[in-house]
C-alpha cells in the first residue's frame, strides 16, 4: 500500500464527518459499508466506532477516493439547500431526470465510484468543469 496521505490524527477527525455525512442521507450500517468501498475484513460493526472517531477509515485508495466524492456531494448539497436537510435527503433519493429517472443514491450504490462521480457532477457544477470527459458520459 501507498503511504498514508493524512496522520492518524487527521483520519481520526476525518472519518466521524464522513459517516455524520452518510447518515444525513439515512443509510444503514451495510449500506455505509458499501458507499465507503471498505475491504470485506472490516465489518459493518465497525461503522460505530468510526462514527464516534474510535477509529480511522483505512486509506486504501479506493476509499480516500470515495472519501472525496461523498464530501464534494456532501458540500454541494449544502449549498443548493443551505437551510434545510430535509431537501438535502430528498434531491439524493428522489428520482432524477438525469438519471433516466434513477435515484442519485442508486447510481452511488449500483456504479461505485462512477457513481458517486455522476452525482457530484450534476450537483457540483465546479467539480463538473474539471472532471474527466468520462465521468459526464452517460450509460
Amino acid at each position: 500500500m501507498a503511504e498514508d496521505i493524512y496522520s492518524q490524527q487527521k483520519m481520526l477527525s476525518i472519518t466521524p464527518a464522513i459517516i455524520a455525512y452518510l447518515d444525513e442521507w439515512k443509510l444503514n450500517a451495510e449500506q455505509i459499508h458499501n458507499i465507503l468501498g471498505l475491504p470485506e475484513k472490516i465489518r459493518t460493526r465497525h461503522i460505530q466506532k468510526y462514527r464516534t472517531g474510535e477509529k480511522a477509515l483505512p486509506q486504501t485508495e479506493e476509499v480516500m477516493t470515495r472519501i472525496d466524492h461523498i464530501n464534494g456531494i456532501a458540500d454541494a448539497l449544502r449549498t443548493t439547500f443551505p437551510f434545510s436537510q430535509q431537501m438535502r435527503y430528498l434531491w439524493l433519493h428522489k428520482p432524477h431526470r438525469r438519471f433516466r429517472k434513477k435515484r442519485p443514491i442508486e447510481l452511488i450504490f449500483n456504479e461505485g465510484v462512477h457513481g458517486l462521480m455522476r452525482v457530484r457532477v450534476e450537483v457540483d457544477c465546479t467539480y463538473g468543469w474539471v472532471a474527466p470527459d468520462p465521468v459526464v458520459t452517460s450509460k
